[in-house]
């Protein structure tokens, strides 16, 4: 796909994906949708990249939806046929429910401003880090919409209910300080310093870890938050931990261990993960 709307870079075994709308403080799109989930398909398919950083261009990390449209923006009736979305499906759940099931690590560095879907889209991301002069909002009741892109079930998950809902009843915009506090983020870094910290901790996962241990542990995390007894995830990691005890890479990290040497890890997410992975089951959207 022709990128026109984010940028794609693969460094160090690091991609960054920028959201580059920098005039438009990287306000979402139906393209840019679009493109982040050919972007995400590429990275899953790319051995070469073993985790992914999401930031914005300029000022912002992404100020929401493209209300340029006007009044009507959100109005489907107004929406025409080429916009891309999938009958009355809402574009950002289709990209957070796509993280969702990404195999890389994936690191938010929050720049600037994130609201609405500027937020929403970084709740399926592992780690988020942002600047200290960040400002975020879940501003859907003044907007006279509802929760979108799945954020009714991640939010809770990230924050807690309480938190959550004062944040989406009120569609207060708050500083990054009260982001910090909740555990919406995990660090707050000066502007300048953020991008370098956030290739820091993706290059820390990229250079000692095996890739298909960081894909599957990855998924028994997230999938897992949706099961009623534990007995659930004792029934997946004991398939995962049988099939990956076998493996070339467990066999490597052993041996590296013992031998007081560093690990290389040669397993490939794009053709060795075991046979039962994914073991959810195919959802669609009806």
């Amino acid at each position: 796909m022709d990128y026109q709307e984010i940028l794609y870079a693969v460094e160090n075994h690091v991609l960054t994906i920028t959201l580059h709308r920098p005039e438009k403080l990287n306000a979402f799109t139906g393209r840019m949708m679009f493109e982040v989930l050919d972007a995400i398909d590429r990275a899953d398919a790319d051995d070469d990249v073993r985790a992914v950083i999401f930031t914005g261009a300029g000022r912002a990390f992404c100020a929401g939806a493209d209300l340029g449209g006007g009044s009507g923006t959100f109005d489907s009736r107004e929406r025409s046929a080429d916009v891309g979305i999938e009958g009355q499906r809402d574009g950002g759940g289709r990209v957070t429910l796509r993280l969702y099931d990404c195999k890389k690590p994936l690191i938010a560095a929050i720049n600037g401003p994130a609201v609405g879907v500027g937020v929403t889209m970084t709740l399926p991301m592992d780690i988020r880090l942002a600047a200290n002069d960040a400002r975020f909002g879940f501003v859907f009741a003044r907007r006279g919409i509802c929760m979108e892109a799945a954020s009714s079930w991640f939010l809770p998950r990230v924050v807690g209910v309480s938190r959550a809902l004062e944040w989406v009843y009120t569609g207060r915009v708050f500083p990054a300080s009260e982001a910090l506090d909740a555990g919406l983020v995990r660090s707050l870094h000066a502007p300048e310093a953020l991008l370098p910290a956030a290739r820091e901790l993706a290059r820390e996962i990229a250079e000692n870890t095996s890739a298909i241990s960081v894909a599957m542990s990855r998924q028994l995390v997230w999938k897992m938050l949706g099961a009623d007894h534990p007995m659930e995830a004792h029934k997946v990691d004991s398939r995962a931990i049988l099939a990956l005890g076998r493996s070339a890479d467990a066999h490597e990290g052993v041996g590296a261990f013992l031998g007081k040497r560093k690990a290389e890890f040669r397993q490939r997410p794009s053709v060795d993960m075991p046979k039962f992975y994914p073991w959810w089951r195919e959802r669609k959207f009806e």
